[in-house]
């Protein structure tokens, strides 16, 4: 096995976590993953890796009921911070050096977010996972995705999605005949309106010519074999 990459920022999804729990954090899938990101870190890859809160709490849909939009998406923030540290936990157990490093400091239990810090972690070997999305309400953690893969140098984003195998023409749970795109630009994409990734992450993604990978986080090794190159999910580039 060889890799594609040098130097990836993977996206996790926060309701993959779940597995089929209705809530929180499924102690087995987050395994798994740890066991797919340990064999890639064996081919040499660098990565680093931004966790979604949604298993534990969504800050857009509780503002919609009336919270204050700013305390719902802090509060969706400390949830990424549940999800990186039980990532954490399940890789060092597997002797994969990892640090989780946080938009708002919380010293007792990560290391600020300092981007020279975070290459020099990923030099040396080890798995960084930047939790608590930009540290700014209003921007998603897809947002954070591409802002943290831009300033690390990161050659492509990685979307692992929840039961999502790409980028659709439309909900293919409503429409049967939906297509599924193999490949599609960022043009494309922003002007069909399909709403797999974050339009604002999209859009920085395409001003920066940075590519995007969008697959199924459940579907075997699909991350490992999107390190490798083989044609799987959605590319759009």
């Amino acid at each position: 096995m060889s890799a594609k990459y040098r130097r990836v920022l993977l996206k996790l999804s926060g309701e993959a976590l779940m597995g089929e729990m209705p809530y929180g954090i499924d102690p087995g899938v987050v395994r798994g993953v740890a066991g797919q990101i340990k064999a890639v870190v064996d081919l040499g890859v660098q990565v680093s890796i931004v966790v979604g809160g949604g298993n534990i709490w969504r800050g857009l849909r509780a503002s919609s009921q009336g919270m204050d939009r700013a305390v719902a998406d802090y509060m969706g923030m400390v949830a990424t911070v549940l999800n990186s540290l039980a990532m954490l936990d399940a890789l060092e157990k597997m002797d994969c050096p990892t640090r989780v490093m946080t938009a708002i400091e919380m010293p007792q239990v990560a290391e600020p977010y300092i981007r020279r810090r975070a290459i020099r972690h990923m030099e040396k070997g080890r798995v960084v996972i930047l939790a608590a999305g930009t540290g700014n309400p209003y921007f998603s953690t897809d947002t954070a995705a591409a802002l943290r893969a831009l300033e690390l140098h990161s050659e492509i984003i990685l979307f692992a999605k929840n039961k999502v195998d790409g980028v659709y023409s439309s909900d293919p749970n409503v429409h049967p005949d939906a297509v599924k795109f193999d490949e599609l630009s960022f043009q494309d994409a922003l002007r069909l309106g399909l709403r797999v990734i974050d339009g604002p992450a999209l859009a920085l993604c395409q001003e920066n010519s940075l590519p995007v990978l969008v697959f199924n986080m459940q579907d075997g090794d699909n991350i490992l074999r999107a390190i490798e190159g083989e044609r799987i999910g959605t590319l759009v580039s």
